[in-house]
């Protein structure tokens, strides 16, 4: 594994272990030429994902990328790092197992938005509101009626 501080070739693994409730394996390493150390994660990957964006254009499925875009929802929200990061594996999961390797921006948006809701109401609405590009208030009162969070926020004391 390469040094991500100057770049060398080769690292010795320090310490392994199980993480993500055994669906990867966290490794401690330690670059020989500069000193330092850092972690790496092994997970499986079924297979190789594509996206197909809205443009038409395709690009690599990056669970970093997903994994952004759900810290981004759910900042500044009383939740445990390790539900998210499990519910992160639960997607990537479901998608490479629709049997395709070629997918649609689409299915992973709703994917995420089907597990935010059941995680928390506020990090659901932010990501919905990115994810449908919410314009207006309008918009997001639209949405919170449809969904049913209109009434449940309104009973709140």
């Amino acid at each position: 594994m390469r040094c991500p501080f100057c770049g060398h070739l080769e690292s010795q693994v320090k310490d392994s272990r199980p993480s993500e409730d055994g669906a990867a394996i966290r490794r401690r390493r330690l670059c020989p030429e500069c000193g330092g150390r850092f972690t790496t994660f092994e997970r499986v990957q079924l297979r190789e994902l594509t996206i197909l964006k809205r443009s038409g254009r395709r690009t690599p499925f990056e669970r970093d990328k997903l994994a952004r875009s759900i810290a981004v929802a759910i900042r500044k929200r009383p939740i445990d790092p390790e539900r998210v990061e499990r519910m992160i594996s639960s997607i990537v999961r479901q998608l490479e197992s629709m049997g395709e390797t070629e997918l649609p921006s689409s299915a992973v948006g709703e994917l995420v938005m089907q597990q935010l809701k059941a995680l928390d109401d506020v990090a659901y609405v932010r990501y919905a509101s990115v994810y449908r590009d919410f314009r207006e208030t309008q918009d997001f009162a639209k949405f919170l009626g449809e969904e049913g969070l209109a009434e449940a926020a309104e009973e709140e004391p």
